[in-house]
């Protein structure tokens, strides 16, 4: 597995990572030895680089730590990244509700530090800007946690060129994290911004929430508490063109010998040397496949037959209306 150095401070990670998010929401109920037997896979396939976050665990800690349980044997050998920035107190709001106060932060890098098992944190997100908190006391905030041992490097998630700005003048940021796929492009205005203040990506949702694998069924088609059936991408009329499109990579991608998920992450690799990918699977089996993406190479043709199938992304929404983030 190759690897990649993500900002400016020394972040090494594999060139693929790992999103843990799947294996405890959002696409229906998981199972927790399934869930470690997947990273664990991982880990033996060369990534170094796994990403989690206190809401993916509905404030329980049950994402943390299943990642910290699966890692324990293999801590030091790995990155591990999580993230801080939600309102977790009332489950009607859970995923809503922001809360990036200095207190909440310290609060939550003190939780996930236990959950996960280990002395400090690698990379430490705010997972979505808080506009009721300047951005100035988020990354000093970090900067006191970085400075105490507490937590290696600072990232962002879904934040725009003058946030990023403001808090790299407090506190170095190491990586952006952002959904970025063949189906979501928008991020890509974001680059030079990253490239002149020496930013690493990490591209969440690399396969399109699954849907770039040849898999996708209809909205209704899962399970109820599967986010997919209110996805705009799954819906009538999007759906049936973003498997068209889907069904002309994957004739590409035989072509190379490879599958429609390699030659999605393949692409990502080959946007730039800054970007990571840390696709999700509950799946040993989809691990191995999507490792393999890391040893695929593009070729200028390749890319430009790619680029005629989705010139601008896929078909619908990342988001409902509601729930899209605002970069600023």
């Amino acid at each position: 597995m190759q690897h990649r150095t993500l900002g400016s401070q020394g972040l090494e990670v594999s060139a693929i990572g790992y999103g843990t998010m799947g294996l405890t929401m959002a696409y229906g109920p998981g199972d927790t030895q399934e869930g470690v037997a997947a990273i664990r896979r991982a880990h033996d396939l060369g990534v170094t680089f796994f990403d989690t976050a206190e809401l993916y665990g509905f404030g329980t800690g049950s994402n943390e730590t299943l990642v910290g349980q699966a890692v324990a044997d293999f801590r030091d050998d790995v990155v591990l990244a999580t993230k801080f920035g939600f309102d977790l107190s009332d489950p009607e709001r859970i995923g809503h509700a922001l809360n990036s106060r200095p207190d909440n932060i310290r609060k939550v890098t003190d939780n996930s530090l236990r959950y996960l098992g280990v002395d400090h944190i690698d990379v430490l997100y705010q997972h979505r800007v808080d506009p009721d908190v300047p951005i100035e006391d988020v990354a000093g905030t970090v900067k006191e946690l970085i400075d105490a041992g507490k937590v290696k490097y600072f990232g962002l998630s879904e934040a725009g060129p003058a946030t990023i700005r403001k808090a790299h003048a407090v506190q170095p940021v190491s990586v952006l994290q952002t959904e970025y796929s063949l189906f979501e492009r928008d991020v890509e205005q974001l680059f030079p911004t990253l490239d002149e203040l020496g930013i690493g990506f990490v591209a969440y949702s690399p396969l399109g929430r699954g849907f770039i694998t040849g898999t996708a069924k209809p909205a209704g088609q899962y399970d109820a508490t599967d986010m997919r059936n209110i996805d705009p991408r799954w819906q009538p009329g999007n759906f049936e063109k973003n498997v068209g499109a889907v069904n002309r990579l994957a004739d590409l991608a035989a072509t190379k010998g490879v599958t429609v998920s390699q030659l999605a992450l393949a692409w990502l690799l080959a946007q730039g040397e800054h970007i990571v990918p840390i696709p999700g699977t509950r799946s040993p089996k989809r691990v191995e496949e999507n490792t393999r993406a890391a040893g695929v190479t593009l070729t200028d043709a390749d890319l430009a037959a790619i680029d005629k199938i989705l010139p601008h992304g896929g078909f619908g929404a990342r988001y409902a209306e509601a729930a899209l983030p605002t970069w600023v």
